[in-house]
């Protein structure tokens, strides 16, 4: 496959539309990128939940150590010491599964507006050059063999105006094995892709003469 062309204002074109894509594709993944950190900016409070929980649970924690040595009422204020514990922890679970979900939700959410974004121009312009690829690079193939094959791509898809300024009976002519026509009509294919004609010479038509 051939991506750009050879001639210079068809491969500007292609080179202008391509920084074209590349700039939409990298405009919305930084689009993307800020909706993540935008949303991501609501796990401030659930992060502070989480270690407000931390802290409470290690606390108590602490406190609940420090007295389940005391005589007689030890253990009955280390139990009930260990129930602000629990809620410590709770607490701290509850926030990190909040900061989670967020995280999880911003991600999402930038993914989707980014795809959203790129895929339009994807579907169009993608598509439009893997098939210019494969016409030019079997174009650029037929050329290094001949031209014959070429020409009669040419008969068959270009305007019957651009044909019979080349031959008054192109048809004809490239059934006659006429090789002045066959190699303009080459030509005329080649250009159509920005490709350049054959290096090989090309006489001049009865019409020159």
């Amino acid at each position: 496959m051939r991506f750009y062309a050879e001639r210079p204002a068809r491969l500007a074109r292609q080179v202008f539309g391509d920084l074209i894509a590349v700039a939409w594709v990298a405009g919305w993944i930084l689009v993307g990128t800020l909706v993540f950190d935008l949303v991501g900016r609501l796990r401030g409070p659930a992060d502070a939940i989480g270690q407000a929980g931390t802290f409470i649970g290690d606390t108590f924690q602490r406190a609940s150590d420090a007295t389940s040595d005391v005589p007689f009422i030890g253990d009955s204020l280390a139990n009930a010491l260990g129930s602000g514990t629990a809620a410590g922890t709770t607490l701290a679970e509850a926030g990190r599964y909040q900061s989670d979900t967020v995280g999880t939700i911003a991600l999402g959410l930038a993914i989707v507006i980014a795809i959203t974004g790129i895929l339009p121009m994807l579907t169009i312009w993608l598509p439009l050059r893997l098939r210019y690829a494969r016409a030019a690079g079997s174009a650029a193939a037929a050329r290094a063999l001949d031209s014959d094959l070429l020409a009669l791509r040419a008969l068959t898809t270009k305007p019957v105006r651009k044909l019979v300024a080349i031959d008054p009976d192109p048809a004809a002519a490239w059934r006659n094995g006429d090789t002045a026509a066959i190699e303009r009509l080459a030509a005329l294919e080649l250009a159509e892709l920005g490709l350049r004609a054959p290096a090989r010479p090309v006489p001049p038509t009865a019409a020159s003469r």
